[in-house]
């Protein structure tokens, strides 16, 4: 049956209007914060942890992380393209694929193969350039489109991939101790300075980069950092001395905020407040994981100067 026009005062006709589709990524746009953050915890975590806990799923740890360094990387590349600022997909995909191979057979306690590694960036320098060369004009971004394409990979794979190397360099033991406590105290930190800061923060800590983050929540997250370390120690990594998981949780934490400012620096500079709506409550993936990147390779290094001469 056919719904037929209805008169409306002065002759107008009112037609049958179709209901407005709903943009799921604006629905998760309009979650607050704080609770965002629960639920994307609630629903990635149980995977991360059994990725990491159980031997066997390895495969889906590597797969996690891959896919979290993709999007980064394209959201990175994407915060180019707002200052018109095009990288080549192509090479910087291929780029990024290379050095995650060679991350992922990484030999158990020995660091990755640097050979291998030099030549991927090698090869990714003079294939951004020729790509950038064959696009065309305008040749005035060329620099910085190759730049860009560089940049992304080094930033997001080259310090990312230091992951993949802890969880398949290392025994299944030990790789999952160190990950374990990897993740517990950079997340326990973060979800500190940021619940902390919420509630006391006065003092901005850096306002003209991010006028959200305070002094009262960075020592919420470092007084977390150390206490989850000293947990971490009890619970499951009596191997790693209590004399160098507070130190080296400390240098984590202060590590971690300097990659989050960075990030938004990132962001500052092309006026965007997240790369992305993809994860409630974090923004994009790239905003989950900016402190993440900058411990990788510390976590990584350290784990190979002290635990592989034992």
């Amino acid at each position: 049956m056919t719904t037929e026009p209805l008169a409306a005062a002065g002759g107008c006709s009112i037609l049958p209007t179709e209901p407005s589709k709903k943009n799921p990524i604006g629905l998760l746009a309009k979650i607050p914060p704080s609770v965002g953050r629960i639920v994307t915890a609630v629903v990635l975590l149980p995977i991360l942890i059994a990725s990491i806990v159980v031997p066997k799923l390895e495969s889906v740890f590597v797969l996690l992380v891959a896919i979290a360094l993709l999007l980064s990387l394209l959201e990175f590349w994407m915060l180019a393209r707002a200052q018109q600022v095009r990288a080549d997909p192509v090479a910087g995909v291929l780029g990024a694929s290379a050095l995650f191979v060679v991350f992922y057979f990484t030999e158990p306690r020995r660091p990755p193969d640097l050979l291998a590694i030099v030549i991927v960036l090698v090869a990714l320098t003079i294939c951004s350039l020729v790509a950038a060369m064959l696009r065309g004009a305008p040749f005035e971004r060329m620099i910085t489109s190759s730049a860009v394409t560089v940049l992304g990979v080094l930033y997001v794979f080259l310090l990312g991939g230091h992951l993949i190397a802890t969880r398949t360099g290392f025994s299944d033991q030990l790789s999952k101790h160190l990950l374990s406590f990897f993740f517990l105290v950079l997340m326990g930190s973060d979800s500190a300075a940021y619940y902390g800061g919420r509630a006391f923060g006065r003092h901005k800590l850096a306002p003209a980069i991010s006028p959200g983050k305070t002094w009262e929540g960075a020592v919420a997250g470092m007084l977390a950092s150390l206490l989850l370390a000293a947990a971490a120690h009890y619970w499951f990594f009596l191997e790693l001395p209590l004399k160098l998981a507070l130190p080296l949780a400390a240098v984590m934490n202060v590590a971690g905020v300097l990659g989050d400012l960075t990030e938004s620096a990132l962001k500052r500079s092309v006026g965007k407040k997240d790369t992305a709506q993809i994860l409630p409550g974090h923004g994009g993936m790239l905003d989950r994981i900016d402190s993440l990147l900058f411990n990788a390779p510390l976590i990584y290094y350290f784990a190979l100067a002290y635990f592989a001469k034992s």
